[in-house]
């Protein structure tokens, strides 16, 4: 290789490694750092105002044990809202999707309807939704009454709030369409034609050809809906604030209570580093069984 060669390479590298480094300084000071951190902290007694103390697993025992905050009642609220919510938005997203998939008069406008409710400011949302829901005159109960049907509690109700918060988030599941719309918009529609000709109704269509074909973007969405789920926070910090009765103490809010309310670094950071292992369990254990289930263009299954 000649010099001028060589020093143009040379050159080229040097400019792909500046144009790369703000993202790498970004990632490097406001995550990796702050992740290390966390580890050591959560090892420590920490509460900002004073340095921290090594303390060992002993943050991670007292959690475990019952001994500090609500981490089994907040464990149990996240878990049972993940089963509920996970299938919810992904059934929703899916039927909108296919609908908003086919053919009609409006299909434009329609996509930017339901899209819509993501780019809504999450407190407004909030804010509209405590009303629609208010027990006494909110629009909910006034059209289960004109239904005869009886009224609920909703937020306010220990035993409908974590299903109200669920309605809530299928409403705003438009990223999860769009997603579901792009993976519709790219199977090749000879399968459909080849299966008319076999006599094959709209059911089989979308169970033989369209879920298997779906089955990466499905694989995806089901991935990042546990993800979202397992940290959900804003309905229980501006709407419930965990209750009624701890109904609704999200583990992530519990996590924020021991952060800023009770200023106890050390186990909102134990807390954090929890999660991200079940997190990481979860994914693995997802991915490990998408072998089964999932089957991509090339007819090869992941």
């Amino acid at each position: 290789m000649s010099k001028s060669k060589l020093k143009n390479k040379t050159i080229q590298n040097v400019n792909g490694w500046l144009f790369a480094l703000p993202a790498m300084l970004g990632f490097l000071i406001f995550n990796l750092v702050p992740m290390f951190m966390s580890g050591y902290y959560s090892l420590c007694n920490y509460s900002i105002l004073k340095a921290p103390e090594f303390i060992g697993f002993e943050n991670y025992v007292n959690l475990f044990s019952g001994a500090t905050g609500n981490f089994w009642v907040a464990a149990k609220a996240t878990l049972l809202y993940t089963i509920m919510a996970v299938p919810a938005n992904l059934i929703f997203a899916l039927f909108i999707a296919v609908l908003l998939n086919r053919k009609m008069v409006g299909r434009t406008f329609f996509r930017s309807v339901f899209y819509l409710p993501c780019i809504l400011p999450a407190v407004a949302t909030s804010f509209v939704w405590i009303l629609l829901a208010n027990p006494d005159f909110g629009l909910f109960n006034t059209v289960l009454e004109w239904l005869h049907l009886p009224s609920s509690m909703f937020f306010w109700g220990k035993d409908s709030v974590l299903q109200t918060i669920v309605f809530m988030g299928i409403w705003s599941t438009g990223s999860t369409q769009v997603i579901f719309l792009a993976g519709l918009q790219d199977i090749p529609q000879v399968y459909y034609e080849a299966i008319e000709i076999d006599g094959g109704n709209a059911w089989q269509k979308f169970l033989y050809i369209t879920l298997p074909m779906l089955s990466p973007t499905l694989f995806f969405n089901l991935v990042m809906g546990i993800i979202g789920a397992l940290q959900v926070f804003g309905q229980a910090y501006i709407i419930t604030e965990g209750g009624p009765n701890n109904a609704s103490l999200f583990y992530v809010y519990e996590l924020w209570r021991q952060a800023f309310k009770y200023m106890d670094m050390g186990v909102a950071s134990a807390m954090a580093w929890i999660l991200f292992i079940v997190v990481l369990i979860l994914t693995a254990v997802v991915f490990k069984t998408s072998r089964t289930w999932v089957y991509y263009a090339g007819g090869e299954e992941e």
